[in-house]
């Protein structure tokens, strides 16, 4: 089902850091079967932000899964993690052959259609650590996704494919800020997975 050692590997980042794209590494019946158990199965929440003093509740849904219950603060908001699903530690076992990285955490999000997307941020938390690698897994409709630099405003866009990895590396958290880009093109659902590892608590 998986091809955790798929050779194709190319480097999005010209320089400060490594946004590494494997391609598919999930073949496509296998990918949409996962895809549809993670719309069930998944306990997806409406995500929530504090900006400005405001209260933002997302249209897109997030759910946070580890090892443990850790605490993770992002856009002033705190997620506590729920345990592993069967499925989700297969794809985290997958993740971790592609990659040569043991991760304890799965930050998921669900997009319903293009029009929802992600704004420009950077994967920079303290609890994360500093040169954190993590590994993106697309499934469900196929999206564009950008890189730009923090200082010369360089973007790099490319597309995500149904069932294929991405592995940010390296200083990419420190001089690269990322965003889905909304579309209204895309009717159809992508849920992305993001593992990661925390540092202790």
């Amino acid at each position: 089902m998986i091809n955790a050692n798929s050779t194709r590997e190319a480097n999005l980042l010209p320089y400060d850091g490594a946004a590494l794209y494997h391609g598919v590494i999930i073949e496509v019946s296998a990918a949409s079967e996962c895809l549809r158990k993670l719309l069930t199965e998944i306990e997806w929440r409406h995500d929530e932000a504090r900006m400005f003093g405001r209260h933002i509740i997302t249209k897109r849904k997030a759910a946070w899964y580890g090892d443990e219950e850790y605490s993770y603060t992002y856009s002033n908001a705190t997620k506590r993690a729920l345990i592993w699903t069967p499925l989700l530690l297969e794809l985290k076992t997958a993740a971790e052959l592609a990659t040569g990285t043991t991760y304890n955490s799965c930050l998921l999000n669900l997009y319903h259609n293009g029009t929802e997307g992600m704004a420009w941020h950077s994967d920079d938390e303290k609890s994360l650590g500093k040169d954190t690698t993590i590994a993106s897994v697309s499934l469900g409709a196929e999206r564009k996704f950008c890189f730009k630099h923090k200082t010369s405003s360089e973007i790099i866009c490319t597309v995500l494919e149904h069932g294929s990895l991405l592995v940010m590396k390296g200083a990419t958290q420190t001089h690269w800020m990322h965003r889905l880009p909304p579309t209204k093109k895309i009717t159809e659902p992508r849920v992305n997975l993001t593992f990661r590892t925390m540092l202790p608590q």
